[in-house]
């Protein structure tokens, strides 16, 4: 059973943006199970009213409390960097609206998602439940960065920026483990797969990025 089927249809519009959306990130190289994945999350019901019409653009969207829905480019990168799998445990740091831990929630065996926004944690809770996507555990931000009760995981999104790699991060991470995190200044990063391995961690530049400061411990204060 289709986990998404029983949604608010689609309009004839905002579909066929979604198939030139889905047929660009293909050219660029994104793997079939991530543009399968990208296709069932229904990324209209995650943006504010406002900017529905432009849902399926690729470029990032203002959500409410100075946060973003980030780029579907740049959401197909780090999920490809994920190399996911039916039997990986993910966790996702920064929840925003939902729409990274949705997409690894279609790929994945449960994800596990922090936001330290309590309105944006309730909000993306309520809608990606209405998507019956339900491998995702959301919890509130605490005073470590991640979720290291749930840990190890297989692998790890960040979805703020981060001035360096956080060690506390990095333990959270299985052996053989990936993390894709966006380090660097306030205004521009680097977006890098850190892999765990047997002697310590390596690392690969995957592209140039912009996002909002991770917020916390190990991170930007404000």
């Amino acid at each position: 059973m289709d986990k998404l089927e029983r949604l608010p249809p689609l309009s004839p519009e905002l579909r066929k943006q979604r198939i030139l959306l889905m047929a660009e990130l293909s050219r660029l190289g994104t793997s079939a199970d991530t543009i399968s994945a990208m296709t069932q999350v229904r990324r209209d019901l995650l943006v504010p009213d406002e900017l529905r019409t432009h849902s399926y653009d690729d470029t990032s969207l203002k959500l409410s409390e100075g946060q973003t829905i980030s780029q579907p480019r740049i959401v197909a990168t780090m999920t490809d960097a994920m190399e996911l799998d039916s039997t990986s445990r993910v966790l996702d740091v920064g929840t925003g609206s939902g729409y990274q831990a949705a997409i690894a929630a279609c790929l994945s065996d449960s994800v596990v998602t922090v936001e330290r926004i309590d309105a944006l944690r309730i909000q993306a809770e309520i809608v990606l439940n209405t998507m019956r996507l339900t491998n995702i555990m959301f919890l509130s931000a605490g005073e470590v960065l991640g979720a290291p009760e749930h840990a190890p995981f297989d692998a790890i999104v960040v979805a703020a920026a981060a001035p360096s790699v956080p060690r506390s991060l990095i333990a959270q991470l299985a052996p053989g483990g990936r993390m894709v995190i966006p380090v660097g200044d306030i205004r521009s990063q680097m977006l890098t797969l850190i892999r765990r391995t047997a002697t310590g961690t390596e690392s690969t530049d995957l592209g140039l990025c912009q996002f909002v400061p991770l917020i916390g411990p190990e991170a930007w204060d404000t």
